[in-house]
């Protein structure tokens, strides 16, 4: 797997370099924007059935021009250092696209979580997070890490509970993770926020009539034929709030052991469950199952999204893509070469550093309520229900008519913690969005909105690391 890892970086550093080439900038610069800071490997003892295996691990920081360094930890087979490098430095762009001020970092486990039990899982993320702790990647000031592939809410507690013990006289010690469970620090609407970030750009995708027209769709997501490879935590997520909320159509879900198809569209919450019980897309009763799943990319839709891992779109299927708009829901899920075959082709890519960014930003909101020791909304909401009766009094007092209920009930809301971190990914992925279609508008040598959305990463980059004198 470590030659996927390197492919993978090299697609990233290239597409950075076509990103360069776009603007004037000093190559000084450019050399201090690239380069990884620092990479922490380790290889630990744990006791797994009365025997001690050596596990690896890494940590890479790729950039501290904002302080903490922000990304998640993996586990997974395909980890090596080259993979943590790239990774790393997407997060860097990443969060300089979606204005969190966030530096970039990532890291991994080179195991398969499925083939230990939960105890065990619990002692390799222990010792794990105290190689992070001790050597200064693990701390809510420096180095903040996240749920990534084959890593969840029950790690995160995991890295949380060891760091605190090691630093009890750190009184921000819960904001030294993100992704936590709820009762532990996290933030409602953090587990989900990948995929519903997602949505909130497609939605803001479809809110811009030329862009609309330059991918040769129509107007509005209602009806759109979806494609999603991996239901995963993101693809799951994306789907069902694409399929039940804007009615588009999920008329296929490609997985590790093939694909299911309906052309009407899936129902997306029984498949999910389908897959949870059985491990599966196989014999799920609505639809059509064929086992070459990733011949499935090629086959006619709107909307594709990649969701699952690396490099699924590569130089050999590029040509063969039928999809009208790529919005990359996973980290580098096109290789460089197929980006440019694409490209040529006229198919619209929204790239991973923006489209995948409702992680982070989520990330951003619970490590705020964290150091605030406050949760969002506890002050306001009473106000501002207070305020919306008051409203209410004040219709029914001059048109002498009795508010229905439901409208009562709207205006009377206050925001609770939900409402606002959703009202804040929303405005974040908007505001990203447009951002990169005016510098993609005004910028004549930028030609597709991963240059676009880079050339915005790295301007803003230099500018912090020319004001600090980094270099």
């Amino acid at each position: 797997m470590a030659k996927n890892g390197l492919e993978f970086r090299q697609s990233v550093e290239k597409m950075v370099d076509v990103a360069v080439n776009t603007i004037d900038l000093d190559p000084n610069v450019v050399t201090a924007i690239k380069v990884c800071n620092s990479v922490l490997q380790v290889r630990f003892p744990v006791k797994i059935q009365d025997k001690i295996q050596i596990f690896s691990g890494w940590r890479a920081v790729h950039s501290m021009h904002r302080l903490p360094s922000k990304g998640g930890i993996r586990y997974s087979l395909s980890v090596d250092q080259d993979e943590i490098e790239a990774l790393a430095a997407l997060m860097t762009y990443k969060c300089a696209i979606v204005d969190v001020p966030f530096g970039g970092s990532k890291g991994g486990v080179l195991i398969n979580p499925k083939d230990y039990t939960r105890d065990e899982l619990q002692a390799i993320t222990r010792r794990f997070a105290r190689e992070l702790a001790r050597k200064g990647f693990l701390s809510p000031a420096t180095n903040v890490p996240a749920p990534d592939m084959g890593t969840g809410q029950r790690e995160m507690a995991w890295l949380l509970d060891t760091y605190k013990h090691l630093y009890p006289e750190d009184i921000n010690y819960i904001a030294c993770v993100t992704g936590k469970p709820v009762e532990h620090g996290g933030i409602r609407g953090r587990t989900e926020a990948t995929g519903r970030g997602v949505q909130y750009a497609l939605q803001e995708f479809f809110r811009h009539p030329d862009a609309i027209k330059q991918a040769n769709l129509t107007a509005g997501l209602a009806g759109k034929k979806i494609m999603v490879q991996g239901l995963g935590n993101v693809g799951y997520h994306a789907a069902k709030f694409l399929s039940e909320e804007n009615d588009a159509k999920i008329i296929a879900v490609i997985e590790r052991d093939g694909v299911i198809r309906n052309d009407q569209g899936l129902a997306i919450e029984e498949l999910h469950q389908h897959l949870c019980q059985y491990h599966s897309v196989q014999h799920f009763p609505k639809g059509k199952f064929h086992p070459n799943g990733m011949e499935a990319l090629t086959l006619p839709c709107d909307i594709l999204i990649p969701a699952a891992i690396e490099s699924v779109i590569h130089k050999d299927n590029a040509p063969y893509i039928q999809a009208k708009l790529i919005a990359e829901a996973a980290n580098g899920p096109i290789t460089y070469e197929a980006d440019e075959i694409l490209n040529q082709r006229g198919i619209t890519i929204l790239p991973d550093a923006y489209m995948n960014a409702g992680g982070v930003i989520v990330s951003y909101f619970e490590w705020i309520r964290n150091l605030s020791h406050i949760r969002f909304g506890r002050m306001q909401r009473r106000f501002e229900e207070k305020q919306g009766q008051h409203i209410i009094s004040a219709i029914e007092h001059l048109t002498n008519q009795t508010v229905p209920e439901w409208m009562h009930n709207e205006i009377v809301k206050g925001a609770d913690e939900l409402d606002l971190v959703r009202s804040g990914l929303d405005d974040t992925m908007r505001n990203a969005y447009q951002e990169i279609q005016e510098t993609l508008r005004t910028n004549p040598k930028i030609t597709n909105y991963r240059t676009a959305a880079y050339v915005i990463a790295i301007r803003k980059i230099a500018r912090s690391y020319l004001d600090l004198g980094v270099y």
